[in-house]
């Protein structure tokens, strides 16, 4: 018997002394020692990171483990079969009959040691590389692989087969800080691990056997070379067919690392701090149409300039679900302040408050849609409102003043009302307002003199929606306290809806059968769009956070527009308003009752409001020291508008002392500045007063 024989055959008895007697010495080892459940209880003890999901369960918004990792959760029906058979035919052919090790790999593995005198295959099951995942990165060697073993024998012992899989799914490297089939599909493919080709399964087969040395975004080369060999080995196993495989070696390696979702960041931001507590957090968002939303805020932005931001927000004021919250145009868009959530941002609402003074006035009798008011110059002892435009149309009717937006109107109907009923029926509404220096409600409360959110504002309209009862909005299913009463008359609701629902389209959009209001604050700070169908209530809010004007921006041509592509977006269909409460006033002012034909405060008028004299000329927009930003050198550079109020036209306009066009009889002009810094403008009526502004322009 020559020498080589003898150690063939020594090694051949050593390979099966291994691969019997070792599982056996440990399974009984293990009963009789603590360690192996510690590799029980770390895998209980396995952290994910938490995730925020949307009303169907489709992930919007994971977090990072606390030491960056990403690390998702999965249960083994949300992965494709085809990839769990794949992992099994590849890493562990015999991983659904052994108990944690298999004694054919290990006497393979011992046989293959023994005649090349090094390890030329090894042994691992799956079971194995769950219990290496669980425990401390340490040494390697043959007494590190003994304790894999005898931990993987417990873990069997303690865990079924679907969980051992679902463990490994959780844990296994996929390069950088991503673990797990969950993360690595969404970083490498951005989709979940349901529907995954099978160039895509061979790859992510591949990564955990070295997950550095084979990240596609850095070594594309050795991924790709990886995953051929994984394709190559299940086809000559039949676990591949030959057109599959041949259509899968021909797919292409992705080059770049995809970002995790970040959906709805602000509300999942706002929704894990409040319960931090817990690992999955479910909110009643839409995650189809907060992306498609979302998407709309970063298309419409860039119109606005480099520092401006935009908001969203989507409910069914039937249920009071939100079902998109948009709070920023991109939340790491710094030079907009993408981080601030513009949805929970306190605002000037400009005239978006004008749909409820006008209720108010419908409840109390004051006037009626068809009631004819003056729209004049008026004082209100020393207050005194101005249209958005500068100019008055007269007599009108409350309908056509409030689809117009007409501010001495609207002033007139709330000190008719009273301020303070004004924001009681807020508060009753579930709106806190915020008054200036928290002081008593006055007559600008009417025109934007105080602080709400885009959430308040909607949170008000879809409660005219439902007809004057309160609606609280909800973000997670278990949220919100019912409000009860109501804090406005179901049938002037009704009316104010009627008015709102003939409010012309804003200019290039179609007709939508939709109830909006619009509203600008002073100096072009803020714009704003809401509005209803019969199920739901969108909001809109344009603007630059930090509080600057953006010349020109109205609610009109600047958020409307938005909000009739964003109710397109939520559905292609409107759901109707519903018909007129019984008893509803409908009809024209020839059969109103005579005392809703004619406002009552127009003569005399009421309360020391008297007739505006023609004042000295005011410079009213841009206002004395501010700073204008109007995007100079990009694409969206408007020019400055400036609006005088008082004056005796005709009017000559001045800026740095240079006449800026010619004579003019409106009250409005605008000016190109050469560039940035400190300009004067100045104005000098007929009478040959005069009245001017230092602004910066950035």
């Amino acid at each position: 018997m020559t020498r080589r024989f003898r150690r063939a055959v020594l090694g051949a008895v050593a390979a099966i002394v291994i691969a019997v007697a070792a599982p056996i010495a440990l399974a009984l080892l293990f009963l009789f020692n603590e360690a192996g459940d510690a590799a029980v209880e770390r895998a209980r003890a396995v952290e994910v990171s938490r995730q925020v999901l949307d009303r169907s369960g489709t992930l919007l918004r994971p977090f990072p483990l606390t030491d960056g990792r990403w690390r998702l959760p999965v249960a083994l029906e949300e992965v494709d079969p085809r990839f769990v058979e794949m992992l099994v035919a590849y890493e562990d052919s015999r991983f659904y009959s052994h108990a944690g090790v298999d004694p054919l790999a290990v006497l393979r593995a011992a046989w293959q040691w023994t005649r090349h005198g090094e390890i030329v295959s090894g042994a691992s099951t799956l079971s194995m590389q769950v219990a290496r995942l669980l425990a401390q990165p340490g040494a390697r060697g043959l007494r590190t692989k003994l304790v894999q073993m005898r931990d993987a024998l417990r873990l069997e012992l303690a865990f079924t087969k679907t969980e051992m899989l679902e463990l490994y799914l959780t844990l296994a490297p996929y390069g950088g800080n991503v673990e797990g089939i969950r993360a690595a599909a969404l970083a490498w493919f951005g989709k979940e691990p349901r529907r995954l080709t099978p160039a895509e399964t061979a790859l992510l087969v591949a990564l955990p056997q070295s997950p550095e040395r084979r990240r596609p975004d850095r070594f594309p080369a050795e991924a790709q070379a990886a995953r051929d060999r994984v394709i190559a080995r299940l086809a000559a196993a039949g676990t591949l067919t030959d057109a599959e495989a041949a259509l899968a070696l021909a797919g292409p390696v992705p080059q770049a690392r995809l970002a995790l979702p970040a959906r709805a960041p602000h509300l999942a931001r706002r929704v894990a701090a409040g319960a931090p507590d817990e690992a999955v957090l479910r909110v009643t968002l839409d995650a189809s149409l907060q992306a498609r939303l979302e998407a709309l805020a970063g298309e419409r932005v860039e119109a606005f300039g480099s520092r401006a931001s935009l908001a969203i927000l989507v409910a069914d004021h039937q249920s009071g679900e939100v079902l998109a919250e948009v709070g920023s145009a991109g939340l790491f868009a710094d030079a907009r302040a993408g981080h601030v959530d513009m949805v929970h941002a306190v605002r000037s609402p400009g005239s978006a408050l004008k749909p409820l003074i006008y209720g108010l006035a419908f409840e109390t009798g004051v006037a009626h849609p068809e009631t004819l008011i003056e729209d004049r110059p008026v004082s209100f002892s020393g207050y005194r409102p101005r249209n958005f435009e500068l100019a008055h149309q007269g007599t009108v009717s409350v309908r056509h003043a409030l689809q117009a937006s007409l501010n001495v109107p609207a002033v007139r109907l709330l000190e008719a009302v009273g301020p303070s009923r004004l924001t009681a029926r807020l508060r009753r509404a579930g709106v806190a307002p915020v008054l200036p220096r928290q002081g008593a409600a006055g007559l600008p409360v009417g025109l934007g003199g105080v602080g709400l959110t885009l959430d308040d504002l909607v949170r008000l309209y879809a409660g005219m929606a439902r007809g004057g009862e309160p609606v609280a909005l909800r973000r997670a299913p278990e949220e919100g306290v019912p409000l009860v009463g109501e804090f406005l008359d179901s049938r002037a609701a009704w009316l104010v809806s009627d008015v709102l629902s003939g409010t012309p389209a804003p200019p290039g959009q179609g007709r939508e059968a939709i109830a909006y209001k619009t509203g600008t604050s002073y100096g072009y700070r803020d714009a704003w769009a809401i509005g209803f169908d019969g199920q739901h209530v969108i909001g809109v809010w344009v603007g630059r956070p930090d509080g600057a004007p953006v010349p020109g921006m109205t609610g009109r041509t600047a958020a409307a527009p938005i909000l009739f592509d964003a109710f397109r977006r939520v559905s292609p269909t409107r759901a109707a308003l519903p018909p007129p409460p019984p008893d509803t006033l409908v009809a024209g002012n020839g059969a109103l009752p005579a005392a809703l034909r004619r406002f009552a405060g127009d003569l005399p008028l009421a309360n020391g409001a008297d007739a505006g004299a023609e004042a000295a000329p005011v410079i009213v927009h841009p206002p004395d020291g501010a700073r204008v930003d109007l995007a100079l050198g990009e694409a969206a550079a408007a020019p400055l508008v400036i609006k005088l109020d008082g004056g005796r036209p005709p009017f000559r306009w001045f800026a740095d002392g240079r006449p800026v066009g010619g004579s003019e009889r409106r009250r409005a002009t605008t000016w190109s500045p050469p560039g940035p810094g400190f300009s004067t403008l100045s104005v000098v009526d007929a009478r040959g007063e005069a009245a001017s502004v230092t602004i910066f322009i950035e």
